[in-house]
């Protein structure tokens, strides 16, 4: 009798002989799309173009075999630009080469702290945020991209340096842009925004970023930005191009290998983005990591913990030679699962490809026109900042979207670290208005109501179910049995936010997947703040009744 297969094998060479083929497919074709994004993002950080790069070998090559998730692909992503680029500019006060090695310190540093993160189980950090201040801090991170890239798209330089400046200053960018280099920023910017709109299935299959580099390397030969010269436009103005405008590499990859300085990794300011890279990085990677789970055709879970201890082990790697920090990068993961890969050994020949294309063809990297790499990241910023999510974040409630655009502000006008903090502070003031005790905050009030049927579980809880207090919810609902009834009665809640709502939803997918019913009850009497399905439920107050005098 035929045995029908359900599930690749999950790792090893048994692995690698049963899925090579659809394996090292989706490694060349996520290849293709990580390349220009690496040096793309390298260069976005103030990071040489090759860091990023050999960040995604090490993600790639060693990484596979030590994380906890099959699909993802380890490598720089687009979210660590505006902690990599304060790094280096703050730390290194004008000297971007030094700044350059103090921020591979604070990287090692933070890649150690991530794998103690791992190591004491503190996956379910993911789950502590409001889902309002990771959408705004990710939303801000987009508009931050946009700011300064917009520039290095149309080939002038900015005088100013802060997000809301470079905002301001943008329409004298655009008076003022290179119009050789505006075209072909323009021209990648538009293939970008165009492609996925096509219905041709041929079209479909050609990556967008490789298409940027296909159609802006023969532009960039047109006009001969090889050469240092001027040119006329319109008969009025000289503008200058040359190699500046082209990515620069390294003769080899060993020279390319530069070394951290750890000369002030405990001052205040290294600090500082230590704590931003290893906070920040592991909230991007394991919200990652948790998504891809759900695009896995064979619907296994990553053990978060393992992959958090994978992804610190690269991080203190990648700051050792001179690399980026790395997460599980969600766009180049979900590329990796529509492609067919089914193993890690799908993200160990993305980097295998990377390798041999960085050590047997710099020459042809060298003509990528930085206008082209800027489009790529314009275009991941829009998709970050959308405006389609300022609509759905309102749609969620009004306290969703005040915690969202606060977020946002204090994050452009200050840092991360001050936005998320604003975000965390701004829901929990809004969740004591509506009525949350203080002793509740971090505590979630859990009484087990037992029963004699021992397939039926009813847990009552009281005062708020809120994202300061769900870890400890959800440690208490890991540690019951699997495959029963399990009732979660909120009557005595007096509210339940958005994030706990959203958790919860999920929670019930994967309970039910392992064979159990997970049921909520008590929600009656509470009122949703807005129409939509997960929105945060406040109970409604009882009416006193008067007394009329006879």
């Amino acid at each position: 009798m035929k045995v029908l297969k359900t599930a690749p094998f999950t790792s090893g060479l048994a692995g690698l002989r049963e899925n090579f083929k659809s394996d090292a497919l989706s490694g060349f074709l996520v290849f293709l799309i990580a390349l220009p994004l690496c040096l793309g993002i390298s260069l976005a950080s103030g990071f040489p173009p090759v860091a990023g790069i050999l960040t995604a070998i090490i993600g790639g090559m060693v990484v596979s075999f030590l994380g906890g998730s099959e699909l993802t692909i380890k490598g720089p992503a687009a979210g660590l630009i505006v902690i990599a680029l304060g790094a280096v500019e703050e730390l290194g006060q004008g000297d971007s080469l030094l700044g350059y090695k103090l921020a591979l310190a604070t990287i090692v540093v933070a890649g150690v702290i991530q794998i103690l993160f791992g190591l004491l189980r503190s996956g379910v950090l993911g789950d502590f945020f409001p889902v309002a201040a990771v959408s705004g801090m990710m939303t801000s991170i987009g508009i931050i991209i946009i700011s300064k890239q917009v520039f290095t798209l149309m080939g002038v330089k900015p005088a100013g340096k802060e997000p809301l400046e470079l905002l301001v200053e943008i329409p004298q960018g655009i008076a003022n842009l290179n119009p050789q280099i505006a075209i072909i920023g323009v021209t990648s910017l538009l293939i970008l925004f165009i492609l996925p709109l096509l219905k041709n299935k041929y079209l479909k299959r050609v990556p967008a970023p490789l298409l940027v580099i296909l159609i802006s390397i023969p532009l960039g030969h047109l006009f001969g930005l090889a050469h240092s010269h001027t040119y006329l436009f319109l008969d009025k103005h000289n503008y200058s191009v040359g190699p500046e405008f082209l990515v620069t590499l390294p003769k080899d990859l060993l020279s390319a290998i530069t070394f951290p300085d750890f000369s002030q990794v405990f001052s205040g300011t290294s600090i500082k983005y230590i704590i931003m890279f290893a906070v920040v990085g592991s909230l991007e990677s394991i919200l990652s990591t948790k998504a891809v789970d759900t695009l896995d055709p064979y619907k296994r879970k990553a053990n978060l913990n393992r992959d958090m201890v994978g992804v610190g082990i690269g991080n203190t790697l990648a700051g050792l030679i001179g690399g980026l920090p790395m997460i599980s990068e969600i766009v180049r993961s979900s590329a990796n699962v529509n492609n067919g890969g089914k193993t890690r050994w799908a993200n160990f020949f993305h980097g295998v490809f990377l390798l041999g294309f960085v050590a047997l063809a710099p020459g042809l990297i060298h003509q990528i026109p930085l206008a082209a790499l800027a489009a790529m990241l314009i275009y991941t910023g829009f998709r970050l900042a959308s405006p389609t999510t300022f609509i759905q974040t309102f749609h969620k409630g009004w306290e969703q979207l005040v915690i969202f655009l606060i977020t946002i502000i204090f994050t452009l006008s200050t840092d991360l670290l001050v936005g998320i903090g604003a975000g965390i502070a701004a829901e929990l003031l809004i969740l004591m208005i509506k009525g949350l005790p203080v002793k509740s905050i971090f505590k979630p009030g859990i009484k087990l109501q037992q029963h004699e049927d021992n397939d039926y579980i009813h847990i009552a809880l009281s005062d708020g179910a809120v994202f300061s207090n769900y870890i400890k919810l959800r440690k208490y609902l890991d540690s019951l049995p699997r495959q029963k009834h399990l009732v979660l009665d909120f009557s005595e809640t007096i509210v339940v936010d958005h994030t706990v709502m959203r958790h919860l939803h999920q929670y019930r997918e994967e309970y039910m997947a392992q064979g159990g019913w997970l049921e909520m009850t008590g929600l009656h009497a509470h009122k949703p703040v807005s129409k939509h399905p997960l929105a945060a439920r406040v109970r409604a107050q009882k009416k006193k009744q008067v007394k009329v005098a006879a």
